[in-house]
């Protein structure tokens, strides 16, 4: 039976560039894996037609040969085998490497994603490590310089981080050749698996440093000096570079990471630059105003005024007295909202002159109690018609 024409297998036009024969490819590919057909030999066939044409047409030599001469082109040897498909070469895995995930992120769930770089010496980048700092407001307000204890693997002193016993060193993996990784053959298509010999590193070490036991690291507590800028806030994320996990074998070190917590403050609450504080105030000065001094976040205190028949709840703005905006010249604000507290535990003598004060009252004095009741008196008054 003749073979079919390799452009008519990928069900493209003989012009078709490298984009459309891949993109063909791995639409079909997807369609007629066995994975998916299983025990359909006829779809088995086909996967190996679509295989078979794509490994020619997408290499530019055997396609123009192709293109001139036909399937004779591949007939008694030179680009395929002897029978004269164009079967699967040394390379195929690697010609395949920019499917393969799409196939098998189909198959097996997405499991495709970034490698773990390694170099051929075996190096290996360090872990990042997280820590969790609790300042206070005033620290967050002024900035300060903390020391914080760190424990983390650091470079081995005695094999300076390369795992291997003084005076010896590292030889280059025999099972894999130094790459890192192997290849296996699996029906159609080559696969690539960390070598297990090295786990990756292209090198071993037979003779190790007995302080690290081959590692190149070893576990170190480390006092690091943290510079606290002043305005960060809740969950500011503050970065030293290299200063994380030493690197296997030399390799470069991972970054440490520091989470900051603003501890909660007893008289202050904040909101992003601005301070927010609740301030009791007697029900004299309320009705006959007067001066008040306030805290502020920087430990000092300031001076306001509170105007005659200041009702509770009232809010006052005092500029410029918040906590510093991170890396910026400006400053905050803080509110202070005042709240009138209820005389408790009078004496006769205070209750009688609070009842005389009652007695001289009118609408005048208490003018919201006094319309409150008035639209009282007109909703009954409704209800009742």
């Amino acid at each position: 039976m003749a073979k079919r024409d390799y452009y008519e297998v990928l069900g493209v036009a003989r012009e078709a560039d490298e984009k459309d024969l891949k993109s063909a490819f791995r639409k079909l590919a997807k369609e007629l894996h066995p994975d998916r057909n299983p025990g359909d030999a006829e779809a088995e066939k086909k996967f190996k037609e679509i295989n078979e044409a794509y490994e020619i047409l997408k290499d530019p030599q055997k396609r123009a040969a192709y293109n001139q001469f036909g399937h004779s082109a591949f007939n008694g040897g030179g680009y395929g085998n002897a029978s004269g498909g164009a079967g699967f070469d040394s390379d195929f895995g690697a010609s395949m490497s920019d499917i393969f995930d799409d196939l098998f992120g189909d198959f097996m769930g997405g499991a495709g994603g970034p490698r773990r770089q390694k170099s051929h010496s075996g190096q290996e980048r360090g872990s990042d490590l997280r820590y969790n700092l609790e300042i206070s407001l005033k620290d967050a307000y002024s900035g300060k310089t903390a020391e914080i204890t760190v424990p983390a693997s650091v470079a081995c002193e005695s094999c300076a981080g390369s795992g291997a016993k003084k005076g010896t060193s590292a030889s280059v993996c025999s099972s894999c050749a130094g790459l890192g990784k192997v290849r296996a053959s699996q029906g159609f298509f080559t696969i690539e698996r960390t070598c297990p010999a090295c786990h990756g590193r292209g090198e071993v070490i037979s003779d190790p440093c007995e302080d690290c036991n081959g590692n190149g690291r070893i576990m170190k507590e480390r006092v690091l000096s943290v510079n606290i800028p002043e305005g960060v806030e809740d969950g500011t994320r503050i970065r030293l570079a290299g200063e994380g996990e030493a690197g296997m074998r030399g390799g470069p070190s991972g970054d440490l990471y520091i989470f900051l917590t603003i501890s909660p403050h007893e008289i202050f609450s904040r909101d992003g630059a601005d301070i927010f504080c609740k301030v009791p105030i007697s029900m004299i000065s309320a009705a006959l105003g007067g001066h008040l001094e306030v805290p502020t976040v920087n430990g000092e205190r300031t001076r306001m005024k509170i105007p005659e028949g200041t009702s509770t709840g009232k809010q006052f703005r005092l500029k410029g007295k918040g906590m510093p905006v991170l890396r910026s010249k400006a400053q905050g604000d803080m509110y202070v909202q005042v709240e009138v507290e209820t005389p408790k535990n009078l004496s006769r003598r205070q209750k009688d002159l609070l009842k005389d004060f009652e007695k001289a009252s009118n609408d005048e004095t208490n003018p919201e109690s006094s319309g409150f009741f008035t639209k009282v008196k007109d909703f009954f008054d409704k209800s009742s018609d």
